[in-house]
């Protein structure tokens, strides 16, 4: 018996591993989503004590633990500390005198599978393999239990997993999802808020209101966050309680030059490191760190922490949480809220400025983060071709490397020629601002954001969404000028051009330089670095619209690649995304590989227009096979199409279909209609199905668009339009039968 006494919902929580465990018509992986903070380390130790009583010594537990936050440690000593009557150890325990009878085997993830651990290569002692084999000759069963089940499903963690070949698998996470491979249950949040464990609800942005005026955020949020932190330090003082609130500062990726920026602003708190009011805690990095540090009443006030340091440490007395960020297109990740939700006593002082976690930051998004493999609805599975489709063989075009598309003077030219017809812009560049600030372009020397605030009690909420509140950004040349490079490269990715010929482009286009040709607006430094910044999203959606442009022989540039050619078979073996769903399966006979079924052609892994075609090509009496094509990768078959800025892309058709006439089609699907409305979401479609005629007509062979609209199939190969009214799409019974 354990010396700790558990609430209801964890007894329940209990008795459910118990009972999936000691059935026998149990799927072998049982499933527990339960909230952070909800005591899932004290639930399966008292979980392990039963069971044994229960069964006997022939089971022995493997406890694996993600490798940041020195989990695995931290579950060990709760395990010394609440059951000292079961056997525990660590992996080095295990290595040294292998697996005992009704023992406990802490783990961490990355002592076995970080490449060059000795503790699964071959040496003169008995690495990992050799005491699992032992341990099954000895008659010991297994029982593995995976704590923060998402963070190492990988294919060597699931082949350890696997040669212990246990009887079952218990996998623990706060963002697990129900999975019908697996047992699953779920713990609810609501529950553990009831029983004091973890506050009452979470505070996001408290105390910001709209249009307010912010320097950097770690300037405007650390003020914030530290008023609180003093504010719970009276509140827990009048209560006679000796707990010391922490508050983390969360970097992204924790870049040298913004840590020492937000180490400078907590010097003019006066909090620093020498006076022992800071610590920090990267990978590789403890400055500081002292081994009290999660203790209720330590001295340290800050801890800088990366973002990977979310999952597992626990810290009670974390109340407050600083989530940074160092470019514009970042999400919170919600799995680093449990670490400020645990109450520091295990209850609720009925004290709102106690009973609640706090969190400041100038994220726009929530979401959980971090879902492992297991939580897909489908799983990957390999398929081998039938002996009669082994000879179809086809030309396929790959780049061609000699080819040199426009330069960024013709691509400038390209995008301010499409601007200033699509806005109608003139020669007057503060008529030009006017007119796109019509337009919903933003322009000024700050940055406008939108920022998440206000209550939630479950943390599943902040991901539906909250209250926003806008503020204005002052502009930082410095650290502005990074965001802009970081939205430059996102332009790069669109332009397909280096980051200097986007530069270029850009400033040519919107910055105050002494060059005129091309140039629709002429902005000051803070007022260029914040337009590129606060329009990022109206950039993209402009660049995308040029380079998606029907490419037409324009006079100044007439060059067209020449794709190198290759012979395309279908592979012989190949994997598929396989639906663990799928109800009613049937064989697709038609498919070209062996054991293809409907499992393969769910919503879950085929958009609309590919499953009804499969369908149709499946019960269609002329024809007599298909198959469905890769979406990228040398394997599979490609035809190469030419942008509205004359790059080069890799087009990779749906399908190939060959009738009872010995005809092969080359289909691609798209998106079709409905109720009017366009379902088609490439923007070079156009461009695809120019390039798709032109091999069509070179080799002769039958192709096709096909769309859907009404669950019925059209297909276009004479002329591209979006709209479906257009006689230009025919009914597929009309030519492919």
């Amino acid at each position: 018996m354990i010396k700790v006494k558990l609430f209801d919902f964890q007894k329940e929580a209990v008795d459910k591993l118990l009972d999936y465990a000691l059935s026998h018509d149990t799927k072998n992986t049982i499933t527990m989503k339960a909230p952070t903070g909800s005591g899932k380390t004290v639930m399966l130790i008292d979980y392990i004590d039963k069971f044994i009583n229960h069964v006997g010594n022939e089971y022995a537990f493997v406890w694996l633990c993600p490798g940041k936050g020195d989990l695995e440690m931290q579950s060990y000593e709760s395990m010394l500390n609440i059951a000292p009557g079961l056997k525990s150890g660590d992996l080095f325990d295990a290595l040294n005198n292998g697996f005992e009878e009704g023992s406990t085997t802490f783990i961490n993830w990355e002592l076995i599978t970080k490449k060059g651990n000795r503790a699964i290569t071959d040496s003169e002692k008995k690495n990992l393999y050799d005491r699992i084999d032992e341990a099954k000759r000895n008659g010991i069963k297994f029982i593995v239990i995976i704590d923060e089940e998402h963070s190492n499903d990988t294919k060597k963690a699931n082949d350890i997993i696997n040669y212990f070949n246990p009887e079952h698998i218990i996998r623990v996470s706060a963002t697990a999802k129900k999975n019908q491979k697996t047992e699953f249950f779920e713990i609810d949040e609501q529950d553990v808020i009831n029983s004091g464990l973890i506050t009452k609800a979470i505070y996001v942005n408290e105390g910001i209101e709209d249009d307010t005026e912010v320097d950097e955020d770690y300037k405007f949020l650390l003020p914030l966050a530290d008023e609180k932190r003093k504010e719970m330090i009276n509140s827990y003082k009048k209560l006679g309680v000796n707990v010391n609130p922490l508050v983390l500062i969360q970097f992204p990726n924790g870049k040298p030059e913004y840590i020492e920026a937000v180490e400078k602003q907590l010097e003019t708190m006066d909090y620093t490191y020498n006076n022992g009011m800071v610590s920090k805690w990267m990978s590789g990095a403890h400055k500081d760190l002292p081994d009290n540090l999660t203790e209720n009443n330590s001295t340290k006030a800050f801890l800088l922490m990366k973002q990977a340091i979310s999952t597992g440490w626990d810290c009670p007395r974390a109340k407050i949480l600083v989530k940074l960020r160092e470019n514009m297109s970042e999400q919170f990740t919600i799995q680093t809220i449990g670490r400020i939700r645990r109450t520091p006593e295990r209850k609720h002082y009925e004290d709102e400025v106690l009973d609640y976690s706090y969190v400041y930051t100038f994220d726009e998004e929530y979401k959980n983060g971090l879902i492992g493999e297991l939580d897909r609805a489908y799983e990957p599975r390999r398929l081998f071709l039938k002996d009669k489709c082994k000879e179809i063989t086809l030309e396929k075009e790959n780049r061609d490397l000699d080819y040199e598309g426009l330069g960024s003077k013709e691509v400038c030219e390209t995008i301010f020629e499409y601007l200033k017809d699509k806005y109608k812009l003139t020669d007057d560049y503060k008529k030009n601002e006017e007119i796109l600030a019509g337009r919903g372009f933003v322009f000024g020397d700050e940055i406008d954001k939108q920022i998440g605030a206000g209550k939630v009690a479950l943390t599943e909420d902040l991901e539906k969404g909250i209250e926003h509140k806008n503020i204005k950004v002052r502009m930082d040349t410095h650290l502005h000028g990074i965001m802009r490079l970081h939205n430059e490269d996102i332009l790069k990715h669109i332009l397909g051009m280096s980051n200097e010929e986007v530069r270029t482009i850009l400033l040519r286009l919107f910055r105050n330089e002494k060059k005129k040709k091309f140039k629709i607006l002429a902005l000051k430094t803070k007022e260029y670095n914040a337009f590129i910044i606060n329009n990022i999203d109206k950039l993209k959606e402009d660049f995308r619209e040029v380079v998606a442009k029907k490419y037409s022989q324009k006079k100044l540039f007439t060059h067209i690649p020449n794709p190198k050619k290759s012979t395309f078979k279908i592979p012989e073996m190949d994997f598929y995304n396989y639906d663990v769903g799928v109800k009613d399966e049937t064989l697709y006979e038609k498919n070209v590989y062996e054991g293809y079924t409907s499992g393969f052609v769910t919503s879950n892994v085929r958009s609309g227009p590919e499953m009804l075609f499969e369908e149709y090509c499946n019960n269609d009496t002329d024809i007599e096979w298909f198959y469905k094509n890769g979406d990228k990768g040398q394997n599979y078959f490609s035809i190469v199409y030419v942008d509205g800025v004359y790059n080069q892309h890799l087009f990779y058709p749906d399908y190939l279909v060959k009738d009872k006439e010995d005809n092969i089609w080359i289909i691609e699907t798209k998106g079709g209609e409905k109720k009017g409305e366009d379902k088609n979401i490439d923007k070079q479609a156009k461009n695809k199905f120019k390039a798709f005629k032109n091999y069509a007509n070179k080799h002769n062979i039958k192709w096709g668009f096909v769309r859907d609209k009404d669950n019925k199939l059209y297909i276009n190969n004479t002329e591209y339009e979006e709209d479906m009214n257009s006689d230009n799409w025919e009914k597929i019974e009309k030519q492919l039968k």
